[in-house]
């Protein structure tokens, strides 16, 4: 287990402040946030390459705060990859190797073992220079992986990689986690942590504003950045309640004064709404149903998507609809098309500001 107690840096022009996080043995913790929101500083104190101001870090019990980078059993790969250019695959590999206990005949059936297991062993004889930005990434981790890490911290690992590069790398990392290693994965993209990750920890100037499991995260920001970041489009500004609570509902106006229903006892203060765009129904006449929210408009734009249709609509404000490709054609739908939105309250998320 590794504990980070209220970890703080301090910058000239930055600080990361009061970071605690609790990260299970062979958990796969996605630190997610924008550029220069603090995730690779965060990286960097648990390596050690960065001593904090103030906190402890805990691992398995014991303060590693101040231990140096070689005594902490954590490896760090970077987005740079940082092989040496004058060695070979084989040797960048075994480069950690080299001043342990092991023979040199135990030495190469590692390299080998390594290299084997992140797809790499046809190119241990090429030289840094001579790889695409995947082989060189499983070569970064092949060589961290040779040190043997409790943990190991990925500093934007499929950053700059095309989409079938980023598709295999996903597997090998999958394929690690399951031999038990306790990863940390730096990134600012959120399907990637949703994909990979099973606790997510969002950071925002410096600050942790929510952390869980994708689910909880994703599905329930707790503040306007996290819902904006995790990709939710149907996000409105909403000013206090427009009606009493009637059987539990409170409704708020959105936009240009679309009134929506939700699921509360507690009158909103100034906020946010929000409505999974896979919670609408869209339809061509007003359906009958237990959906309080009904409203009619009109089909502005449409976007093909791999699996489906986002339908933007326009009933006073904007909302993006996702249906599937036989929806769309069964519907006829195209822009200037009228059409029926319905969603239930309980679809309706509030966000405090």
């Amino acid at each position: 287990m590794l504990h980070i107690q209220n970890i703080s840096v301090r910058f000239p022009s930055f600080s990361l402040e009061g970071i605690s996080l609790v990260i299970e043995k062979h958990d796969y913790l996605a630190l997610l946030g924008v550029s220069g929101a603090g995730k690779t500083v965060i990286l960097e104190v648990l390596a050690g390459l960065v001593k904090p101001s103030r906190g402890q870090i805990l691992l398995n019990g014991k303060d590693i705060t101040h231990l140096k980078i070689q005594q902490r059993k954590i490896g760090l790969v970077y987005q740079d990859l940082s092989l040496f250019p004058h060695l070979t695959v084989a040797k960048n590999i075994a480069y950690p190797l080299k001043n342990g206990s092991l023979s040199p005949t135990a030495i190469k059936e590692k390299v080998n073992d390594l290299a084997q297991q992140t797809g790499v062993l046809h190119l241990l004889d090429r030289y840094p220079g001579t790889l695409s930005g995947g082989e060189a990434q499983r070569v970064a981790l092949a060589r961290t992986l040779a040190a043997d890490p409790e943990i190991l911290l990925l500093d934007e690992p499929l950053s700059n990689l095309d989409v079938k590069l980023k598709s295999d790398l996903r597997k090998l990392l999958r394929k690690i986690h399951k031999s038990g290693k306790t990863i940390v994965h730096v990134t600012h993209d959120f399907m990637e942590a949703a994909t990979l990750a099973n606790k997510v920890a969002v950071i925002q100037n410096g600050t942790l504003v929510q952390h869980g499991t994708p689910e909880e995260v994703f599905r329930h920001p707790r503040t306007e950045f996290v819902a904006r970041f995790s990709g939710v489009k149907n996000l409105y500004q909403c000013k206090g309640n427009t009606s009493a609570a009637i059987d539990g509902l409170q409704a708020v106006k959105i936009g240009n004064g679309v009134e929506v229903a939700f699921l509360a006892q507690k009158a909103p203060e100034n906020g946010y709404v929000m409505i999974p765009q896979q919670d609408i129904i869209l339809s061509e006449t007003k359906i009958t149903s237990s959906a309080v929210n009904n409203m009619q408009g009109v089909v502005k734009e449409m976007v093909l998507l791999g699996v489906g249709v986002e339908i933007v609509v326009d009933a006073g404000v904007e909302f993006v609809v996702s249906v599937s490709k036989q929806s769309r054609e069964a519907m006829q739908l195209k822009p200037g098309k009228n059409v029926w939105l319905s969603f239930k309250a309980s679809a309706v998320k509030y966000v405090e500001a």
